[in-house]
């Protein structure tokens, strides 16, 4: 008889025998998904049978986490400040540093005057302020900020139609605020409606911003399993950057809209002075939790 307990201890074997950084973790990760009780870790220390479709489950995912690939693929969802998204291959693993550029994006929708907090189901579909999230992949900037901001319209663009259909799936776990939310295919602000132009109150993107030369220095997790062409952005890393800073006055209310983008903290310097050679007022870039340079800030173009 396999027993809940004993898959966990065979997880844990086989992929410290693999090689694997934290098996303990990805193994109770892996058995508490199959699982799905309800009851947490005891589920790993359960002398109860595991039904045999779990077991060969069990076993099955192990091997994809043996193999290389990433835990959050293997589970199928990972959180993200208080959503629990669907991800695979087709969209980049959600990370605590785009976890604090959705942070700092409501901070500056607070700052605008954007109402915070979850709406009342009953309210209806108004909105006052758009806003949206360029390149959105998995969905969870502008799901966050569909949630947390009231009365703002939320697009959520790709040019990956991959990407957009996982999008698409998380949308339907976030309840009435799903009806705020527009999933639209297009390049950068190829997908937003031409006639939204100078009416975005906040316009936020964690966009590539690898240089090319840098993929061969990821670890093979990453550089194997994640899409490509949401991490390396061109030869120097800063194209994305560019073309967002660039394009963003377009579309943002002038004098008060504002851009908000995840960077590279060696990039700091040169999207500062991106965004000051585009004519916004205020430019800044807010630290991650680790102290680093991570998020560029440009207000008032």
């Amino acid at each position: 008889m396999t027993t809940w307990a004993s898959l966990y201890y065979d997880a844990r074997r086989a992929l410290t025998a693999a090689g694997v950084a934290t098996p303990s973790v990805d193994a109770r990760w892996i058995v508490e998904a199959v699982a799905d009780r309800g009851d947490g870790a005891a589920v790993l220390t359960s002398t109860d049978p595991a039904p045999a479709q779990a077991t060969r489950r069990v076993r099955e995912l192990v091997r994809r986490r043996a193999g290389g690939e990433p835990l959050q693929y293997v589970v199928g969802s990972w959180a993200f400040r208080d959503l629990d998204l669907f991800v695979d291959p087709r969209v980049l693993i959600p990370r605590p540093e785009t976890e604090h550029t959705a942070e700092v994006a409501l901070r500056e929708a607070a700052r605008l005057g954007l109402r915070l907090g979850r709406r009342d189901a009953w309210s209806g579909t108004d909105t006052s302020a758009h806003v949206a999230d360029l390149g959105t992949g998995s969905g969870a900037i502008a799901l966050t900020l569909a949630t947390r901001l009231r009365e703002a319209q939320v697009w959520a663009t790709d040019r990956s139609p991959d990407a957009l259909a996982v999008a698409r799936a998380n949308l339907a776990g976030i309840g009435h605020a799903a009806t705020r939310v527009r999933l639209a295919e297009g390049d950068w602000f190829d997908a937003l409606p031409g006639e939204l132009r100078a009416s975005f109150a906040l316009i936020v993107s964690n966009p590539p911003y690898l240089a090319e030369r840098e993929l061969v220095g990821l670890a093979v997790e990453v550089a194997h399993y994640e899409p490509v062409t949401a991490l390396v952005s061109g030869p120097t890393g800063l194209e994305a950057i560019e073309h967002l800073v660039a394009g963003s006055a377009e579309y943002l209310s002038p004098g008060r809209g504002t851009l908000v983008v995840e960077i590279a903290p060696h990039q700091a310097a040169a999207a500062r002075a991106l965004a000051e050679g585009a004519g916004y007022a205020d430019v800044l870039v807010e630290r991650d939790l680790a102290g680093r340079e991570r998020v560029l800030v440009a207000r008032g173009g």
